[in-house]
């Protein structure tokens, strides 16, 4: 006959290491700089998303950040409570400059009415965002030196 004391103790102690286990979801600090013809790129979207095998399916949560005026950046987690960092392992890294403020671009939700769509395509190569070949490996002790260096036609002024 088992111990009913001994179970819940047991029992217990199970779930105490599951818990501990799970701590900050695994997620490691990551920050760096991107630079654009060898100058600081501001204001930019940086992205970064695991991948996993077979097709580069999403393999977890992604992860973003934004460049200050030195075009450095650190990523926060895209979960429902601001997590620094990123998931370990591979990830597909995407960079975009957002429309300028203040510029007549329509957003998408604007544009479902039907008219014709006003936007400026991404200055920044497709490259480098919507057909990005930029990869990043997140080690699990996290990273400081996630850096991108682009290279590309001229900026519109104003950027």
């Amino acid at each position: 006959m088992i111990n009913l004391a001994r179970a819940r103790c047991a029992g217990m102690l199970a779930v105490a290491i599951l818990a501990a286990g799970c701590g900050d979801g695994g997620y490691a600090p990551v920050s760096g700089r991107v630079t654009y013809n060898d100058a600081p790129l501001a204001g930019a979207q940086v992205l970064f998303q695991p991948v996993g095998g077979e097709g580069g399916v999403a393999a977890g949560v992604g992860s973003f950040g934004r460049t200050n005026a030195e075009g450095r950046f650190t990523l926060e987690a895209s979960t429902a409570t601001p997590t620094p960092g990123a998931i370990p392992g591979k990830h597909a890294v995407r960079i975009a400059l957002p429309p300028a403020k203040g510029s007549s671009q329509d957003s998408d939700a604007a544009n479902a009415g039907g008219r014709p769509n006003t936007r400026q395509a991404n200055p920044i190569p497709a490259e480098y965002n919507e057909k990005t070949t930029l990869t990043f490996e997140v080690p699990p002790g996290g990273s400081k030196a996630a850096d991108f260096s682009l290279k590309g036609p001229a900026l519109p002024k104003g950027r």
